[in-house]
C-alpha cells in the first residue's frame, strides 16, 4: 500500500487543520524565528509549546472538543477578521469608489469616484455635508 494511502488511513476521524491550527502554528513560528533573532530562549520554548499544542489538536480524535475550542476562537476573532475584510473590499475597490464617515453619525459610505464636487446624504441620520469625490 502506498504511502499516502496509510497516511490518509491514519488520518481518517483526527480533526486536522481549522483556523485555529493555522493560528497556532503561525504564531509558533513567529515565536521561534524571534527567538532565533533576539537570543531569547523563553520565545523558542514558547514556540514549541505552541507547535505542540497544534500538533495534539491535529491529531485528537475528539473531533467535538477541538470543533467547540475553534467556534470559541472563531467568535472571539471575528470583529478583528471582518475588519481586515472589510479593508481589503475597499482597497479593491479604491479607483471606483470613495470612503467616508458621517461627521454627525460616524456611518461609513460610499459614494462613486469622478463626480467633482457632491452634496452626500448620510442614510442613517440625512445629515448632508459636500465631498470632493
Amino acid at each position: 500500500m502506498p504511502l499516502r494511502e496509510r497516511l490518509r488511513r491514519w488520518m481518517a476521524g483526527r480533526y486536522g487543520v481549522d483556523l485555529l491550527g493555522r493560528f497556532l502554528s503561525g504564531a509558533a513560528l513567529v515565536c521561534i524565528l524571534l527567538a532565533l533573532l533576539l537570543r531569547w530562549p523563553l520565545l523558542d520554548w514558547l514556540g514549541l509549546g505552541l507547535l505542540a499544542v497544534c500538533y495534539f489538536r491535529m491529531f485528537s480524535r475528539s473531533t467535538a472538543r477541538r470543533a467547540a475550542e475553534n467556534a470559541v476562537f472563531y467568535r472571539c476573532t471575528e470583529r478583528l477578521r471582518s475588519g481586515v475584510r472589510q479593508k481589503r473590499l475597499e482597497w479593491a475597490q479604491r479607483g471606483l469608489y470613495r470612503y467616508f464617515r458621517c461627521p454627525n453619525c460616524r456611518q461609513k459610505m460610499r459614494v462613486p469616484r469622478g463626480h467633482g464636487r457632491i452634496a452626500v446624504t448620510c442614510p442613517k441620520c440625512k445629515t448632508e455635508f459636500l465631498k470632493k469625490s
